[in-house]
C-alpha cells in the first residue's frame, strides 16, 4: 500500500504542474520514481529505463486531463499541435529505442543535462521579435521531431521546448501552455511504444511490466494526476505564474542532481 500511496503522491504533484505550466511532468516524476523503484529493490541496472518508460506512459493520462481543462478555456492552438505531430511521432519512437543501448549511469547523466536545460528555459523570459511567425509544415515537423527526440530521453512532455518555441513565434503565453499540453500526448504515445519495444523480452524486469513500462506505477500516478491537472489549469488562468515557474525550476535542479548522485 505504501508504494501505491507514493505513486499517487507523485501523480498529484505532476498533474497540478501539468495543468499549470503545460508540462508532462517527467522532470519531477522520473527522479521520484527512481527513488521509489530503488527502495522497492528493483534491479538497479533497469531502474532509470523503467522510470523514464513509466513516466512516458503516465503522461498519456496527465496530458488528456490537462488538454481538456485548457481547451474548455479556448487556450489550445490546434493548428500548431497538428503541424508538430508528424515529426513528434518519428522523433519519440527513435529516441526511446536508442535508450536500450545506453547504460543507467550515462542515461542518468543525459537526463540531468536535459532537465537542467528545461529548468533554465523556464527561468529565462525572452521576448521575440513582433514580426516573427510560425514556420511552414516542413519546418514545424522538423521542430516536432527535435522536441520529441530530446523529450523521450527524459520522459518530458515537451513543454520545456514547445512553450519557448511557441513564444518565440509570438503565440500568447496561455495558448503556448495549452498547446504544449496537447503536444505532450503524441510525444508520450510515441515514447511509450518505443520503451515497450526497447524493453520487450528483458528477463530481469519486475512483474507487471510491459517492456520498460511498470504498470502499478502508471496506474497510481495516472489516477491522481487526472484529478489534479484541472486544478493546475484553473490556477494558470487565475494566477501570475512567474514566481511558481522559478520555484519549479529550482525543484527540477534539485531533484535531477539528487537522482544523478544516487545512480552514480
Amino acid at each position: 500500500m505504501e508504494w501505491w500511496l507514493g505513486y499517487a503522491a507523485i501523480g498529484a504533484a505532476v498533474g497540478f504542474f501539468a495543468g499549470l505550466l503545460g508540462i508532462g511532468g517527467g522532470a519531477i516524476m522520473v527522479p521520484l520514481l527512481v527513488m521509489l523503484l530503488e527502495a522497492q529493490g528493483l534491479p538497479k541496472s533497469q531502474i532509470m529505463h523503467l522510470a523514464v518508460g513509466t513516466g512516458m506512459a503516465s503522461i498519456l493520462f496527465t496530458s488528456v486531463s490537462s488538454v481538456r481543462a485548457h481547451a474548455l478555456r479556448g487556450a489550445v492552438r490546434w493548428d500548431l499541435a497538428l503541424a508538430l505531430t508528424p515529426g513528434i511521432l518519428v522523433g519519440g519512437l527513435l529516441g526511446s529505442n536508442l535508450t536500450v543501448w545506453i547504460s543507467t549511469q550515462l542515461f542518468a547523466a543525459l537526463f540531468t543535462v536535459v532537465v537542467f536545460f528545461a529548468a533554465s528555459n523556464i527561468l529565462i523570459d525572452r521576448k521575440p521579435k513582433p514580426t516573427r511567425e510560425l514556420p511552414g509544415a516542413l519546418g514545424s515537423a522538423l521542430v516536432g521531431f527535435g522536441i520529441s527526440f530530446v523529450s523521450s530521453l527524459a520522459a518530458l512532455g515537451g513543454a520545456f521546448l514547445t512553450v519557448p518555441f511557441a513564444l518565440y513565434c509570438n503565440v500568447p503565453m496561455l495558448q503556448a501552455i495549452g498547446t504544449s499540453a496537447i503536444v505532450g500526448f503524441p510525444i508520450a504515445l510515441a515514447g511509450s511504444v518505443g520503451f515497450v519495444m526497447a524493453g520487450w523480452g528483458h528477463g530481469d524486469l519486475p512483474p507487471y511490466s510491459i517492456g520498460y513500462v511498470y504498470l502499478p506505477a502508471v496506474f497510481g500516478i495516472a489516477f491522481a494526476s487526472v484529478l489534479t491537472a484541472p486544478l493546475g489549469a484553473a490556477a494558470a488562468h487565475r494566477l501570475p505564474t512567474k514566481r511558481l515557474k522559478q520555484v519549479f525550476a529550482l525543484l527540477l535542479y534539485t531533484l535531477a542532481t539528487k537522482m544523478l548522485f544516487s545512480l552514480w
